[in-house]
């Protein structure tokens, strides 16, 4: 295949052991109506037969560019595979992943009409499909609903508002916050969300493409799944530090609104990163809707009524944090803060 002119996005695709899944991936991207574009991949030191696969897709698909192995990991990868790119546009993939046949296009279409967004995704489909109830179904249906860069923002602490294969970000706000960077350690965490969060911190607008142009595969070989720095608590820890970052107003009492697990568990990690880092904020009270709950003692902090918030920490205004486990939770406790008064963002985020 050829293209006229240079490219307009370059795709990045990292690859260790994928075999089984890559025929796939390559003709979903071979199917792509728009053709104007590179593919960057990099084999991370696989042990079946991806290197040669890769080999025989760049040699019958000009628009294929193989970078050196490296075998140190994702992050690795995702430098090596960025710094080769050559469009002002880079795109994610995963090698076990389908792409949809317009999914390039459309993001393409919506960067070039607002030039006011930094990066976009597309909406999503598991397969094989989850079983009825799951946390991934509520993931997708969360994530494919957030299709305006407001929604983006105001969700930005729930989990990540874009997946990130299918990512695609303006090359100069992408090295404006440093690009991808190793996120290990005590506040590290998963390397995508921790981009979104940087390019979210830095002013940059993000959103979704309003379509499912993505197939993305589950399985237990999925990076997700077997390693820490995509734990549950590699994501909270996350959070944490990116919202202690100047995310949380000074001068104002914080405030978790969740007295149950979510909240218990937020507040533990805020406390524990707050006294780990030198910069302890005390959680000064909880808020939760169980009239059982009311009065108890938590972490130091006093569990309130939502009616109590307006005269608490006089004469600052206190900031909430919104953990709670459930979609429908937090829509009657935004409707329940906007009937006191408060605003979504500038007096609470939501958190979980």
């Amino acid at each position: 295949m050829t293209q006229a002119g240079p490219p307009r996005v370059s795709l990045l695709l990292p690859c260790r052991d994928a075999e089984p899944f890559l025929g796939a991936c390559i003709e979903s991207l071979a199917a792509q109506s728009e053709s104007r574009f590179e593919v960057l991949a990099l084999d991370d030191g696989s042990r079946d037969g991806t290197g040669p696969l890769l080999r025989a897709w760049a040699e019958r698909d000009p628009r294929v560019r193989l970078v050196d192995r490296d075998g140190s990991g994702i992050v690795a990868a995702l430098r090596r595979l960025s710094r080769a790119a050559r469009s002002p546009l880079l795109a994610r993939m995963d090698a076990d992943d389908v792409a949809r046949p317009g999914r390039l296009a459309a993001q393409l279409r919506l960067l070039t009409r607002r030039p006011g967004i930094a990066a976009c995704g597309t909406g999503v489909r598991y397969f094989p499909r989850p079983r009825p109830g799951s946390g991934y179904l509520r993931y997708e249906g969360w994530i494919n609903g957030l299709t305006d860069p407001g929604a983006v923002e105001r969700d930005l602490f729930v989990e990540c508002p874009i997946a990130h294969p299918t990512l695609m970000v303006r090359r100069d706000a992408f090295e404006a916050v440093g690009g991808y960077r190793d996120t290990d350690g005590p506040t590290g965490g998963p390397e995508d969300y921790d981009l979104i969060l940087r390019l979210a911190a830095a002013g940059c607008r993000m959103t979704n493409v309003p379509r499912v142009l993505h197939e993305w595969r589950l399985g237990p070989h999925r990076l997700s799944e077997r390693s820490d720095r995509y734990s549950p608590a590699a994501f909270r820890r996350l959070k944490i530090a990116h919202l202690a970052n100047g995310r949380i107003p000074a001068g104002r009492p914080l405030v978790i609104w969740g007295a149950g697990k979510v909240g218990k568990a937020f507040a533990r990690g805020w406390l524990e990163q707050g006294r780990s880092g030198g910069r302890a904020r005390p959680v000064e009270a909880f808020v939760d809707l169980d009239p059982r709950k009311i009065g108890q003692n938590i972490h130091g902090a006093v569990v309130l009524r939502p009616e109590d918030l307006p005269a608490f920490g006089a004469p600052a205004r206190p900031y909430m944090l919104l953990a709670v486990g459930t979609p429908g939770a937090r829509r009657e406790i935004r409707e329940a803060l906007r009937a006191l008064g408060f605003g979504e963002i500038e007096d609470y985020r939501a958190v979980a």
